[in-house]
């Protein structure tokens, strides 16, 4: 896989920047997390040789000097909002974020329930994380919050809060996800810290959009292209420009909050550090990128990527046409259509040869490499068994599953598990390839190719099931799929796609 990012230099330059910012305060800073801290796959896959966990890493660097504080609003707890990428609560993801940062030596130094108004669940959250020893701090809704900025920035507002203890010169605040009050917490802290005579400073950390290259650069309309839901825009930042004369990227709901930023900065410390929400930032992104054209062609890929997934979310009535339209606008303006994606015309090629479903996967050696619908194999399940003998110089007509191993499987489903569809799925498949790798070395060599398919393209003709979304994605393939149905049932069940 090509790399288009120099991720030593990222972690290097990003380090030292954030200890720079630090020195410019009372040796305290608080600092607004962002995205995703330690799995942030989209700017693993626009970026080519960013780490997921390259935050964490850059974290971990500063471990001796940090803090966190999760931020989780109260209103998600009670209607159990979901995390889309996982599937789970965000109060089961706050647990999940504690152990996480736990075992990676950091201090997790409380967590902060924003816009508590006595909700029960929250309530009993907060009972639940007492109990684990977790520090536990409450802030109130604020009536006329972010435009009243006098009474914001006074007794009956920020001074409500519940000022959050914190040992050490770099707080990070972070969230299971967005609107959870991160920026708000922030400067609260601020507002506290200011009474008790400390002159702390706030940052933001946000990968997105790179701030120093073009507005209309792939990178960052991929990132318009992954906020289509809440349509974000990314825009010239006009203070900056006024204030220096220089062309910066931010994004609209920064620009537009900034006014009262400034204010509520003024207010609590009688001035603004700050000329421009690009001031505001930390990123370093933009520094280190080695390969600008490896990140374009990247980042057109994840736009296409996004179009097919909101395609697919409309169809299911997950979201309404405006976000496909937004997203077929940004495919225009990066001039591109999906036939830029090479595995797309693959696939529908596959099918309409084999007269059924199929897919189509892209290997790093260029090797485009399919699979079609059969009576013992869903097209997913082909095309991934025939990528690994592809990988392992095992010639196609060769096989590595026996069928005679695959019709006990088909019976457990059909018989006694209930599925109407006997065609194994990958997650199936892979289990019996691992079976036979047990006494055959053409199975075993084949099951040992699979890290090689980590960042390969893939497209399926149909809609597949979300067993199989589930598994390209803990394979790292990035996939694509049709939004269509093989069969349109009247109940669509998804194990039986």
């Amino acid at each position: 896989m090509e790399i288009g990012f120099d991720n030593e230099k990222y972690l290097q330059m990003q380090s030292s920047h954030i200890r720079e910012r630090i020195s410019h305060f009372d040796n305290k800073l608080y600092l607004e997390f962002g995205g995703k801290l330690f799995d942030d796959y989209h700017a693993s896959r626009v970026l080519p040789g960013f780490q997921p966990d390259s935050k964490l890493r850059m974290l971990k660097q500063l471990s001796g000097h940090a803090e966190i504080i999760i931020a989780i609003s109260a209103e998600d707890i009670e209607k159990n909002k979901i995390r889309g990428d996982l599937g789970i609560t965000y109060d089961s993801d706050v647990l999940r974020l504690i152990e996480i940062y736990h075992n990676q030596g950091l201090l997790v130094g409380s967590v902060v329930i924003t816009k508590y108004s006595g909700q029960e669940s929250a309530r009993l959250f907060k009972k639940r994380l007492k109990k684990m020893g977790i520090q536990v701090y409450r802030h109130y809704p604020i009536p006329g919050y972010p435009t009243n900025i006098p009474y914001i920035v006074s007794d009956e507002g920020y001074g409500k809060n519940d000022y959050i203890e914190t040992t050490r010169p770099l707080v990070v605040v972070t969230a299971p996800g967005p609107g959870s009050g991160k920026m708000a917490v922030c400067l609260s802290q601020l507002y506290h810290e200011h009474k008790r005579g400390i002159h702390a400073g706030y940052a933001k950390y946000e990968t997105f959009p790179v701030w120093n290259i073009p507005l209309k650069h792939p990178v960052n309309l991929a990132y318009e292209a992954a906020t289509a839901d809440l349509n974000d825009v990314n825009m010239i930042d006009p203070f900056h420009l006024e204030a220096y004369n220089e062309t910066t990227v931010n994004y609209n709901r920064d620009v537009e909050i900034f006014p009262v930023l400034n204010a509520i900065f003024e207010r609590i410390y009688g001035a603004s550090p700050y000329k421009s929400p690009t001031d505001m930032g930390v990123n370093m992104a933009g520094n280190c990128i080695c390969n600008d054209e490896v990140c374009k062609e990247a980042s057109k890929q994840e736009i296409i990527r996004r179009y097919y997934a909101s395609l697919r979310r409309l169809l299911i009535g997950e979201c309404p046409d405006e976000e496909v339209l937004k997203l077929e606008m940004l495919m225009n303006q990066s001039g591109i259509t999906i036939h830029d994606r090479s595995v797309v015309d693959a696939a529908l090629n596959r099918e309409k040869e084999s007269g059924g479903p199929a897919a189509a996967l892209l290997l790093h050696n260029g090797r485009m490499i399919t699979g079609k619908t059969s009576s013992l194999l869903g097209a997913s399940a082909a095309l991934l068994l025939n990528a690994l003998k592809e990988l392992a110089g095992i010639n196609h007509k060769q096989h590595v599953i026996s069928p005679e191993a695959i019709e006990p499987i088909q019976k457990l489903k059909t018989q006694y598990l209930g599925s109407r569809n006997p065609r194994l799925h990958t997650d199936e498949v892979l289990i019996a390839l691992s079976v036979s790798a047990a006494s055959d070395s053409a199975a075993q060599l084949a099951l040992d190719q699979i890290p090689k398919l980590k960042g390969c393209q893939a497209h399926t003709s149909v809609m597949v099931s979300s067993v199989d979304m589930k598994q390209f994605q803990k394979l790292s393939i990035q996939a694509t799929y049709e939004a269509k149905y093989e069969k349109k049932p009247v109940f669509f069940n998804e194990r039986e796609v």
